[in-house]
């Protein structure tokens, strides 16, 4: 009656208590369980923001073609033949950093200047200008094909690394 009055008591006991009480694994004859070591836990794997994608393509672009020391440079006192001579570098150096990680292709592949009528899809895609009805307009005169990213195949950014440098400060050491 005994053996029957145990099976009771674990039932109940597992029931209501999803495990048995250290008395009752005593009583089967039971040692209790040795308790497995824990598996290290892995490192989280680190945590990127989309804007990390931006900053690592300004500084590819700084590094390239020194774009943002032109864009911060206040050029009023400089000749236009002395600014178009520095352009034309660094928009070759500018061309090939972005061609190289980015894949682009036109929004709409047409003529500039000649009437064209709106994708069906994306109207993220297309903005009208001028005088556009209310209601919308289904086509007009292509000022601008667009862009569009087909691809980009950034290199994969370093964890340890401050993204927001877009390029370090450079001191020379005489």
């Amino acid at each position: 009656m005994s053996r029957i009055s145990l099976a009771f008591r674990c039932f109940f006991a597992l029931l209501f208590g999803g495990s048995l009480s250290p008395e009752l694994i005593s009583e089967l004859g039971l040692a209790p369980k040795a308790r497995q070591p824990e598996k290290p836990a892995a490192p989280p794997a680190p945590l990127f923001k989309p804007a990390d994608g931006a900053l690592q393509i300004l500084g590819i672009l700084q590094r390239d073609s020194r774009i943002i020391d032109f864009l911060m440079e206040d050029i009023t006192s400089y000749e236009d033949e002395q600014i178009g001579a520095a352009v034309r570098s660094m928009q070759i150096a500018a061309r090939d950093a972005l061609v190289r990680y980015v894949s682009l292709a036109p929004v709409i592949d047409g003529v500039e200047g000649t009437f064209t009528k709106a994708p069906a899809s994306g109207a993220d895609a297309v903005k009208f200008l001028g005088n556009v009805p209310a209601t919308g307009a289904a086509g007009g005169t292509l000022r601008h094909r667009g862009w569009r990213a087909s691809s980009v195949s950034l290199p994969p950014l370093n964890p340890k690394q401050d993204n927001t440098v877009i390029a370090p400060a450079e001191i020379e050491v005489e």
